[in-house]
C-alpha cells in the first residue's frame, strides 16, 4: 500500500455578516460553529484553519451555502505551509501553533 503525505496550508478565514435581523443572527451562529470545527478563533470573526486542499474546498462550499452574498462577505487568505514566517503577534492573546495537540 502506498501513503501519500497530505500537504497542509494555513487559511485565515473572515467574515462580515450583516445581523440587522434575525436570520442574519443565525447565519452568523451558523458561519463561527462551521469554523470552528476546522479552526482557531483568533479575532471575533476571524479563524486560522490548517486545511488540505479538500477541507479547504468542503468548508468554502459549506460556509457559501451559508451565507447571503447580498449581505454578507467572506474573505479566505491561503498562507500555505510555511505560514510561521507570514505571521507576527503582538498583543495579549497567547499565540498558538495550529499543528500542535489541542488540549479540551
Amino acid at each position: 500500500m502506498l501513503f501519500m503525505e497530505v500537504m497542509h496550508m494555513l487559511v485565515l478565514i473572515t467574515y462580515d455578516v450583516n445581523t440587522e435581523d434575525a436570520a442574519g443572527r443565525t447565519r452568523l451562529r451558523k458561519i463561527a460553529k462551521e469554523c470552528v470545527n476546522y479552526g482557531q478563533r483568533v479575532q471575533c470573526s476571524v479563524f486560522e484553519c490548517l486545511l488540505d486542499a479538500a477541507q479547504c474546498r468542503l468548508l468554502q462550499a459549506r460556509l457559501c451555502a451559508i451565507m447571503d452574498p447580498k449581505k454578507d462577505s467572506l474573505r479566505f487568505y491561503y498562507l500555505g505551509n510555511h505560514y510561521e514566517r507570514k505571521i507576527e503577534h503582538f498583543g495579549c492573546s497567547a499565540a498558538y501553533r495550529p499543528e500542535d495537540p489541542l488540549i479540551i
